[in-house]
């Protein structure tokens, strides 16, 4: 079973996001979405997609883990992943949560960094 299939998103708090996400735009010219081909689905209709978002510095978002960042990777089946990672002792965090563009879980690596898991709807 593949594991990763690549980074769906970098997240990080910001003591001011919109000023943060400004200075980006202005001088390197990234945006929020970056659009790639993914190897793995040669076929696909649609672009993969690699978010990069500031959070506010107060966000419960990356909660427990108390770092000022996640990352957000791309899977192929989720539901299969977390069962795999719940055997071989991963702390899951949370219940799957699913959307029009995906479905979402939660991890804890050993160092207590908050790792979301995201199934992409393509």
């Amino acid at each position: 079973m593949k594991r990763v299939t690549g980074i769906g998103g970098v997240f990080f708090k910001s003591e001011d996001p919109k000023q943060l996400k400004e200075w980006y735009q202005k001088h390197l010219e990234v945006g929020e979405i970056f659009q790639w081909i993914d190897p793995n689905q040669p076929d696909a209709k649609e672009p993969a997609q690699t978010v990069w978002s500031p959070f506010k510095k107060d966000t419960t978002y990356f909660a427990p883990s108390e770092k000022p960042f996640m990352f957000n990777y791309r899977v192929h089946d989720l539901d299969a992943l977390l069962a795999v990672l719940r055997e071989e002792g991963v702390t899951i965090v949370g219940e799957v949560q699913e959307f029009p563009y995906g479905k979402f879980g939660w991890i804890l690596d050993p160092e207590g960094n908050k790792i979301e898991l995201w199934e992409p709807k393509d």
